[in-house]
Formats: structure tokens, sequence, C-alpha cells
């Protein structure tokens, strides 16, 4: 489980297939093999990890429904360890399931992300959504996406700020609608 605020902003320095090795002082000094690291908010297992880098191999499955496959050496990503139980949760509950793949159509700081229509549905004023990672709250519900404000902050310290129009973001919205949704629709059923 993780909060969607981002720790640190990583490099991609090597990519084999799937393989792919980020160079991340912070997120690898504790990093240990099998544990799990956010990348852009898709949950990823640690194979190897050394002095300032780790990484991880995304499989087909996780390919084909993130933005992972587009990384090459050099871009930057978004890392967040997971949550642990002592910790604040300063942004929402993320999973690291990316639900789908957003594309930007208008950058930071007034993003603006046109989102597949089967996640519509999740997106409400005020509501949290993840954006490659970041927890952020929805401005505005827009017919095919959303609106969120990114501070300053949030830009200069995630790959938010350096995306721009048609960069593709991976997407997850907020586990509790989805959960909701499914419970009332098993109500609905029985009733």
């Amino acid at each position: 489980m993780f909060t969607g605020i981002v720790e640190e902003m990583g490099t991609v320095t090597d990519r084999d297939g799937g393989r792919l090795r980020f160079r991340a002082p912070l997120v690898a000094a504790d990093a240990a093999v099998g544990d799990s690291i956010a990348v852009n908010g898709c949950c990823l297992t640690v194979t190897s990890v050394g002095d300032g880098w780790w990484e991880a191999t995304a499989v087909e499955e996780t390919l084909a429904r993130t933005n992972l496959d587009d990384l090459a050496p050099g871009d930057a990503v978004n890392l967040e360890r997971p949550l642990r139980l002592s910790d604040r949760l300063g942004g929402h509950l993320v999973q690291g399931h990316v639900d789908a793949v957003g594309e930007i159509v208008s950058p930071a700081p007034d993003l603006v992300v046109r989102t597949p229509p089967e996640l519509l549905r999740y997106v409400v004023e005020k509501g949290s959504i993840t954006v490659d990672g970041c927890s952020l709250t929805v401005v505005e519900p827009l017919p095919d996406g959303f609106r969120v404000a990114v501070i300053p902050h949030t830009c200069e310290v995630t790959s938010l700020g350096r995306k721009g129009a048609g960069d593709r973001v991976n997407l997850e919205v907020d586990v509790i609608a989805k959960y909701t949704e499914r419970l009332l629709g098993a109500s609905a059923e029985r009733a």
C-alpha cells in the first residue's frame, strides 16, 4: 500500500525488455530483494539492488497496462516505497495497481488528462486520483477526463513538471470507490 506522495524522482539508467534499472539513492538505501517500490504509480518488486540503484522486471501484462513500456534510459520516474503502519497518510490509499493509462492534454500546473471512458465514473470533484504515482485532487471532472492543479513543489520534485501534451500517464482511481461500487452492485442484485 502506498500514499501517492512521491519520495524521490529517480532515473532509468538501463533497460533490457522488461528489466529496468533505476538510479535512486534514497529509495535504494534501504531496499532489499523482494521489496515493493512504486514506479510512476505501478508497484514493482525489487530483483537486484546496489549502491544507489535497484532493478525490477516488469512482465508483459504490466508493460501492456501501464506507461512503463515507454521508458528509456535517461527518463525520470516517480518513486515511492510502501507505507509503514507507523507512517502518516499524506496522500490517499494507493495500491500501486494501475487502472489505465491516460494522455496529457494540457501540462502542469493546470494539468488536464484525457481518461479512458470506463474510469470516468470514479472521477469526482475534490476526489483523489493518482497520476504517475502522485496523489492529486480533482479540480474538475470533464466529459473525457479531468483537471487537477499541480502545486509548484510537486512540479519540481516529480516528473509531472517535465511532462507535456501527448505524454502518457498511469492512472489509479480511488480503491474505496471501486469497492463501494462492487458492494452496492451486489446489494442491488440481491434486492
